[in-house]
């Protein structure tokens, strides 16, 4: 499991976090990834393994996906929560 050091978002995610009430919701599955306890988040990495791409859940419907660069920051897609 890759450690998270910070979380980098486009400046348009927060605004469609926003407009579907789920900024809150965001904010403490992000607290509970950077406190490293994912298994409340089910942060994971997509298949196919090896893609990259690793996500977590803010709630049962909507899912975060992002990569990490070099420094070990996550970065979240701009668009993102599916």
């Amino acid at each position: 499991m890759k450690k998270v050091k910070r979380i980098l978002e486009k400046k348009e995610i927060l605004p469609f976090l926003k407009a579907r009430r789920l900024l809150s919701q965001y904010k403490k599955a992000k607290n509970f990834l950077l406190s490293e306890n994912v298994l409340q988040i089910k942060f994971k990495e997509r298949k196919p393994k090896g893609s990259g791409i690793w996500s977590f859940r803010i709630n049962r419907q909507f899912r975060a996906l992002g990569i990490f660069d070099k420094n070990g920051n996550w970065i979240l897609f701009s668009d993102a929560v599916c």
